[in-house]
């Protein structure tokens, strides 16, 4: 969407107070819908994660979810929803029916693109046929089915409630109820896990032809069960011979690696996670969900909601937790933390489209980064090299201020 700017001033925000200008246009909008329950809580799991009652609220969290949208429908400015992600938690324990709802409220709201994408999470141990038939139905055309291991006793390591057959079975039915376009989720860095355990789980998903496979390895991160009894993990050569051997066989069967634990075939990727990692707005509704969203003046607000569903749930209680407008210091890391994830980076004009600010203003840190070996030294792009890749954090430091 292009917006007049002529009416709004220049921006000036962080200790380095470079102007930054009004956006001519609006990057792309997502929406993202956090449905926090589970059947129980994975050990290594730090997302806003609960385990879930005998019976859901749905009626009510739905309620709760279009009112929530109703509130951040100021920042829309009559841009359509390129892609909706339900995320959670298990999105998958709530009924079609209470979905159904959920996206005819959306679309009331806010229009729908044609070609909308619309994923679901869901766990091997919560697939039920019927249902899954009923959510394509809706227009729920893509789904992330969080494997992880496909291997008896990982899965029992990581607390999961399905087994290796429920895994395999749970693709077979996402193909049988309509699902041409689905991502399975798998761990590598497992406790004891040796590379043979990595390329068989590998290939095990390979060959369910899934259209997208998020493969990453197994983070140890605060407030989790495995944060404070931690598992014995892989050594740090047999992690690195996973990742270059589970490269090849994924390149080697057809899934282009796209950003930094995301493999897709050929148009595959995720465009939910493209826009996001592009800088794009979303609206995040639901119990500690957050967004990020652009206002024509050039200001760039990142939002968060309250994190507990009691309180979400709670009439007398804002939806809204906090929200932070970026500054000028904040903006190159901003971007770049998210735009450097991908294998082939961004466009260089993206940067001042998306930002206000211009391209000179990344020049020192551009400059470090290259002479470093971590940028690539291409002025039409901004692109992290291989080393790059492999040292994220330390390319990104280059643009702290």
């Amino acid at each position: 969407m292009t917006v007049d700017s002529s009416a709004s001033s220049l921006i000036v925000g962080g200790a380095s107070s470079s102007p930054r200008a009004p956006l001519p246009t609006l990057p792309p909008l997502a929406l993202y819908i956090h449905i926090p329950w589970c059947v129980r809580k994975c050990p290594y799991c730090d997302f806003n994660s609960h385990t879930a009652s005998p019976v859901l609220p749905e009626q009510e969290y739905v309620d709760a979810l279009l009112a929530d949208l109703d509130q951040d429908l100021h920042a829309v400015y009559g841009r359509e929803i390129s892609s909706i992600f339900f995320g959670g938690g298990t999105p998958s324990l709530f009924s079609a029916e209470a979905l159904g709802r959920l996206l005819a409220g959306v679309e009331q709201r806010i229009p729908f693109a044609d070609d909308i994408e619309i994923t679901l999470e869901a766990n091997p141990g919560t697939f039920e046929q019927e249902k899954f038939v009923a959510y394509r139905k809706l227009g729920i055309n893509r789904l992330s089915i969080g494997i992880q291991s496909f291997q008896q006793e990982k899965l029992k390591a990581l607390g999961r409630i399905h087994n290796g057959d429920e895994a395999v079975r749970a693709a077979g039915m996402a193909w049988q109820a309509g699902f041409d376009n689905f991502n399975l989720d798998l761990m590598h860095g497992l406790p004891d896990q040796s590379l043979d355990d990595a390329l068989s789980d590998l290939r095990q998903a390979i060959a369910l032809n899934p259209t997208h496979i998020s493969w990453y390895q197994l983070t140890l991160e605060p407030n989790t069960v495995f944060w404070n009894q931690p598992p014995v993990l892989p050594e740090d050569d047999t992690l690195w011979d996973i990742q270059e051997a589970g490269q090849a066989l994924l390149a080697e069967h057809g899934y282009a690696q796209y950003e930094v634990s995301a493999y897709a075939q050929a148009g595959r990727p995720a465009r939910h996670n493209l826009n996001y990692w592009s800088f794009g707005d979303f609206i995040g509704i639901g119990a500690g969900a957050h967004g990020k969203l652009s206002h024509p003046d050039g200001r760039i607000v990142r939002t968060w909601k309250t994190r507990l569903p009691k309180d979400y749930l709670n009439p007398a209680k804002s939806f809204q937790a906090g929200e932070k407008a970026l500054t000028n210091d904040e903006m190159p890391f901003e971007f770049l933390m998210n735009a450097l994830r991908l294998t082939a980076g961004v466009e260089s004009r993206l940067y001042p489209e998306r930002t206000g600010l211009s391209l000179e203003s990344l020049a020192e840190g551009r400059a470090a980064a290259e002479q470093s070996g971590l940028l690539q030294v291409e002025p039409s792009r901004l692109v992290a090299t291989e080393r790059g890749q492999l040292f994220l954090n330390d390319l990104l430091q280059q643009f702290l201020n």
